[in-house]
C-alpha cells in the first residue's frame, strides 16, 4: 500500500507542476485530432493547426494570430498600429485563405501590451478579442500556452505556421497555410546575429544556420508551438526578422517569449482563461524533489492514521 501511493502522489504532483491556468481550456487546448505532424513539410494540411487565424481588412491577409479561448486571439502589437477595431475581420478554422468553410467574427477589441515600444518591438504582444464566442470543432480549437517557469534550449524542434511570404522577393501571399520546422536557437547566440541589445530575455529566436526556412512578412503575429507530452503548446508569436531578408543565413526569426506573459495575459481576461503548461526539463527535478518530499514526510504520516 505504501509503495503505490507514493507513486499516485508522485503522478498528481507532477500532473500540478505541469499544468497550470484554467482546467477548463486545459481540456481543450493544444489536442487538435487531425493533426498527425511527423515530419517537415509545406502547406499545412486540413485541421492540423485549428488554433490559426488570418486578420484580414478589405480583404487583404495581414497578420496571423492563435485563438487561445472561445472569445480571444493571442497575436503581436506590432500588426495593429496602424488599424482600428472595426476595419479588421477574423478569420478561423481554414487551411486556404478562400476556404468557404472557415469562420469568421469582426473585432471588438485590441489590447496592446502599455510598455510595447514601436521601435525596438519590445513587448510585441496583443490580445485581440471576437465579437462573439466561436464554436470549438476539430478546425477550430485553441492552443496551450507556456507557463512563466517554461524553458526552451537550444536545439529544441518547433514548428511555425502562417501565411507570409514564401521568400523576400515574392510579393505574392500563399493561398494555403505554410507550415515550417524550425531549432531554437539560444538567446545568447541570437543576440549576436542583431545589433547589441535588440534581443531581450522577453523575446526568443529559432531558424537554421543555412538558407531556406524562416518567418517573413504577413507571418507577424502567428504562432510558434512545441509538441509536449502530446499537447501542442505555443511559445512564441512571429514578432521580426532581418532587415536584410527573409532566411538569411546566420540570421534567425525573433518571437516574442509566450512565457514572459502569463500574469499579463490573465490579468487581461477575466473569465475562461488560457490553458498554461509549463514546459521545462528542469521542472521534472522540481517535480521529483517535491515528490520526494511528499514520500518521506506527509505520506508516512497519513500511513500512522
Amino acid at each position: 500500500m505504501d509503495i503505490y501511493l507514493r507513486k499516485i502522489v508522485c503522478v498528481l504532483c507532477a500532473l500540478l507542476l505541469n499544468a497550470r491556468g484554467s482546467l477548463a481550456q486545459l481540456d481543450v487546448c493544444g489536442r487538435p485530432p487531425l493533426n498527425t505532424k511527423i515530419v517537415g513539410g509545406e502547406n499545412a494540411g486540413p485541421g492540423s493547426w485549428p488554433w490559426q487565424v488570418s486578420f484580414q481588412t478589405s480583404g487583404s491577409h495581414f497578420c496571423g494570430g492563435s485563438l487561445i479561448n472561445q472569445n480571444w486571439v493571442l497575436s503581436a502589437a506590432h500588426c495593429f498600429q496602424s488599424i482600428t477595431a472595426p476595419k479588421i475581420t477574423i478569420y478561423l478554422g481554414m487551411e486556404n485563405l478562400i476556404d468557404p468553410n472557415r469562420s469568421q467574427r469582426s473585432t471588438s477589441n485590441i489590447i496592446i501590451h502599455q510598455e510595447y515600444n514601436d521601435d525596438t518591438l519590445t513587448n510585441d504582444i496583443a490580445l485581440v478579442q471576437l465579437s462573439s464566442s466561436v464554436n470549438l470543432t476539430d478546425y477550430v480549437m485553441p492552443v496551450c500556452l507556456a507557463a512563466s517557469r517554461s524553458s526552451f534550449p537550444g536545439g529544441t524542434n518547433v514548428w511555425v505556421t502562417g501565411w507570409g511570404k514564401t521568400s523576400s522577393t515574392n510579393l505574392l501571399l500563399p493561398q494555403t497555410l505554410q507550415e515550417v520546422q524550425v531549432p531554437i536557437v539560444s538567446n545568447s547566440k541570437c543576440k549576436n546575429a542583431f545589433t547589441s541589445g535588440l534581443v531581450t530575455d522577453n523575446m526568443m529566436c529559432a531558424g537554421l544556420a543555412q538558407e531556406g526556412k524562416d518567418i517573413c512578412q504577413g507571418d507577424s503575429g502567428g504562432p510558434l508551438v512545441v509538441k509536449f507530452n502530446g499537447t501542442w503548446i505555443q511559445a512564441g508569436i512571429v514578432s521580426f526578422t532581418s532587415d536584410k531578408g527573409c532566411a538569411v543565413p546566420g540570421i534567425p526569426g525573433v518571437y516574442t517569449r509566450v512565457s514572459k506573459y502569463q500574469d499579463w495575459i490573465n490579468s487581461k481576461i477575466s473569465s475562461n482563461q488560457p490553458g498554461f503548461v509549463t514546459v521545462s526539463t528542469g521542472n521534472r527535478g522540481s517535480a521529483s524533489l517535491f515528490c520526494l518530499f511528499l514520500s518521506f514526510s506527509i505520506i508516512p504520516f497519513l500511513l500512522s492514521l
